[in-house]
């Protein structure tokens, strides 16, 4: 893994105030071949915790530009997020700072997140494949929420059929907010290349119970090293 640079930028959203964001860059960052990856926090936590930390640096690391971003609630120190609406604008307005102002140019576009925020970078995906746009490269979903607990009559997946780049879905196999039979139907519908990576006995956060002896950040390397494999397919 390379070393890594970071730097903290202020991004215009909407009600004239900004979000922070924070770029990890690899040390060999290259203008136009390093592929980058935006991921977007999950609805209880902002960009500092320490899950969304791991993900960001570990993947730097791994020779991406990585992007982690508040969502303008947090950022406002609030704990209700924000309407859908206003999280899907800032995540665009996140993403036009990435494709326009970034310098040297970025390579390929990714985007995704934890929960909540791969929901919305789904919903942004959706949205650019319904305007014909073909910029993204690909969606990283890390825990999706299919449905809130115990609804599984209500499934958050409408979006996931429009999308055009492909997706990768990392999924424990205890987490409420995703049955994998329901997730695999839903799957058959869409009309991209899509990957499941399941975590044996996995939470919504990928922690697995004490007895089957495995540390959550092990866990979380081994997705890192899923995604990473999944970019180069």
């Amino acid at each position: 893994m390379t070393a890594v640079r970071q730097h903290v930028e202020k991004i215009p959203v909407d009600r004239g105030m900004q979000v922070s964001a924070v770029l990890a860059e690899p040390a060999a960052y290259r203008a136009g071949q390093t592929d980058v990856i935006v991921l977007a926090h999950g609805a209880g936590t902002d960009m500092h915790h320490p899950f969304m930390t791991f993900f960001h640096e570990s993947l730097a690391k791994a020779g991406w530009l990585s992007v982690k971003f508040n969502f303008p609630y947090k950022e406002l120190g609030r704990k209700a997020p924000d309407p859908g609406p206003r999280l899907g604008d800032a995540f665009e307005r996140v993403l036009a700072h990435v494709r326009e102002t970034l310098r040297p140019a970025p390579g390929r576009l990714f985007i995704g997140g934890k929960s909540m925020g791969g929901r919305i970078a789904a919903n942004v995906a959706a949205r650019e494949a319904d305007a014909g746009e073909q910029g993204l490269a690909g969606l990283v979903f890390l825990g999706y929420p299919l449905h809130a607990p115990k609804r599984h009559d209500r499934l958050r997946a409408d979006n996931l059929v429009k999308i055009a780049a492909p997706m990768l879905f990392v999924e424990g196999t205890n987490d409420p907010f995703c049955r994998l039979d329901l997730l695999a139907e839903v799957l058959e519908r869409v009309r991209a290349p899509a990957r499941t990576h399941v975590i044996e006995g996995g939470n919504h956060d990928f922690r697995v119970p004490k007895r089957l002896g495995r540390e959550a950040e092990d866990i979380w390397r081994e997705v890192v090293e899923t995604i990473c494999e999944w970019r180069a397919a």
